[in-house]
């Protein structure tokens, strides 16, 4: 058995005189979470729905669990699950109604649909809610019960398509802690997503994608790298003092008068910290935050994407 769950070689797919992908490489290692990270347009919904099956690639070879996409589409499906991004739920419907609604439709049985759905309501933590009509769920609740029924078959690849769009941060946790118990379990699982912390809590690697092809990928700690690694940020409570703080501070901080900001890119996080802070008040200046952060995803994006041609 290869040791890949996914792979793609020179994937391409046009819809009209838009061409989506541009010949993407891209290849899951068995076991682990495979994050595809970009904007809008960036091509990774497309690319998930021609691995699930759903579209047709114009060219490339694609293989999910060692079945071809094309010539062995109904293979695939019986090894996949998919959670797209919109819920595929009904909301009068209870959450175990639900599970054993998706159960029947996959042929399960009625006495297998019902014992699926009350392993994965235990599993993922919604047993008290089972019997509740879905549209008296929470986001991340109805995030977690549409997580469960795209394993309803117990797929050992799953797709999740932008998982937490527009949860708040205790549904997208909830989602989370899913996802890894969902990998502990076996399963691979490609996710594509905008947020790089996303990316950062769950996915072993990551791809970035533009313009329909992979412009980088490696582990986030890589790619955070790659875009100029952490920076320490000094916000004082007197801007006169700016210029004071990065004298105190190593070559090549940046100065902020509005947001009363310097930010000066580090190597060794805690060292630095610890530095800038004693500097500080052998200096007497009161800062109002010293903190270390790491690049966001648009500062990420923006250093992989330049010079890249769409």
């Amino acid at each position: 058995m290869s040791h890949d769950a996914i792979v793609v070689q020179g994937a391409q797919k046009e819809y009209g005189a838009k061409r989506a992908l541009s010949g993407i490489d891209l290849t899951v290692a068995r076991g682990t979470v495979h994050a595809v990270l970009g904007p809008n347009g960036a091509g990774k919904s497309t690319l998930v729905r021609i691995l699930a099956t759903l579209l047709r690639p114009d060219a490339g070879r694609i293989t999910v669990a060692g079945h071809d996409v094309r010539t062995e589409a109904d293979a695939v499906r019986r090894k996949i699950g998919l959670l797209g991004q919109h819920a595929a739920l009904d909301e009068e419907l209870s959450g175990r109604q639900n599970l054993e609604m998706f159960g029947r439709l996959y042929r399960l049985g009625a006495r297998g649909a019902r014992a699926r759905s009350g392993e994965l309501l235990t599993g993922f933590g919604l047993t008290d809610t089972g019997s509740k009509p879905v549209k008296q769920y929470s986001g991340g609740m109805r995030r977690r019960l549409d997580l469960a029924a795209s394993l309803i078959t117990d797929p050992e690849v799953l797709f999740l398509d932008e998982p937490t769009t527009g949860l708040d941060p205790r549904g997208r946790a909830e989602v989370w802690d899913s996802v890894r118990a969902l990998v502990g379990g076996g399963a691979t699982v490609l996710l594509t997503t905008q947020y790089l912390e996303e990316a950062d809590q769950l996915a072993d690697h990551v791809s970035v994608v533009d313009g329909g092809r992979v412009i980088a990928d490696g582990t986030a700690d890589a790619l955070k790298a790659r875009a100029g690694g952490d920076r320490l940020d000094v916000v004082v409570r007197d801007g006169t003092r700016l210029g004071a703080v990065a004298r105190l501070l190593p070559d090549g901080a940046t100065v902020d008068p509005d947001r009363r900001l310097v930010s000066v890119p580090v190597t060794d996080r805690m060292a630095a910290l610890t530095a800038a802070v004693r500097a500080l008040e052998r200096s007497g200046i009161e800062p109002e935050d010293v903190a270390i952060r790491r690049p966001t995803l648009d500062e990420v994006f923006l250093q992989l994407t330049k010079g890249a041609t769409a």
